[in-house]
């Protein structure tokens, strides 16, 4: 996560960083690791707010809405 990622989350009504006692859901914070749906992470490349991706843990039904290309470049690099 991205604290540009998770304010654009909240301005399109999906609040990922407040936490949530009722449901066990302590809130996201930059740096943590959280699956996103491919659509609402392809909207947030658009909009130049994209959380880098961890290829290895990425299904690969999420071609069908984003260019391996566009992940490849938001790959997460690790030593």
């Amino acid at each position: 996560m991205t604290e540009a990622f998770l304010s654009f989350s909240k301005s399109r009504g999906n609040d990922l960083s407040t936490p949530n006692p009722q449901y066990r859901f302590p809130g996201l914070k930059p740096g943590d690791r959280w699956c996103l749906c491919a659509a609402r992470w392809r909207e947030a490349a658009e909009a130049g707010v994209a959380p880098p991706v961890i290829l290895e843990a990425t299904h690969q039904r999420a071609l069908e809405v984003i260019a391996l290309a566009d992940l490849e470049y938001h790959a997460l690099q690790t030593a």
